[in-house]
């Protein structure tokens, strides 16, 4: 029964990071923590960003759970490597498979891989931290939503020109 409960722990707290991942890109990263995340929407210059912060802030949680989890409770160990695996997933998807960090040839053949690097491309599209698409990492809408979410936003943008103009 404990692999079972580990498992679901493990899983779960890897899948949850998802969420966490959105709403902390969406609401911190693209709010408040511009500061930091605005130099992965600039041209990188050399090896790290000061985004790259990030990493270390949420790894606290899962080196938090695991010291909780090697002292007494069990389920936090798994819950902080599920958090730390959603650490390395992000990591190959993100910073190897999109930005191509780590050099490499391979492109993405599996349509949910090329959607992946499709959204983030799209998140991308704009330097600023307004008026940008897909804030997930494992999990991108499909992109022409992602394409008629940005034509919104735009006409929006352009009508509040328009009015701030008259």
């Amino acid at each position: 029964m404990n692999v079972v409960i580990n498992a679901l722990c493990f899983f779960g707290a890897l899948a949850a990071m998802e969420a966490v991942a959105y709403f902390a890109h969406k609401y911190v990263m693209h709010g408040f923590g511009w500061v930091l995340h605005e130099s992965h929407h600039r041209p990188r210059q050399g090896m790290f960003e000061l985004n790259d912060l990030y990493a270390c802030i949420f790894a606290i949680p899962s080196i938090v759970l695991i010291w909780f989890g090697t002292n007494g409770y069990p389920w936090a160990l798994w819950m902080g490597l599920g958090v730390a695996g959603y650490g390395l997933v992000y990591f190959g998807f993100h910073d190897v498979i999109v930005h191509r960090r780590i050099h490499h040839n391979w492109r993405p053949r599996a349509k949910y891989m090329q959607r992946i690097v499709h959204a983030h491309r799209l998140h991308h599209a704009r330097e600023t931290k307004e008026g940008t698409v897909s804030f997930g990492f494992i999990y991108a809408p499909p992109v022409p939503v992602l394409r008629a979410e940005m034509k919104a936003i735009e006409a929006a943008e352009a009508r509040a020109a328009g009015t701030a103009s008259a």
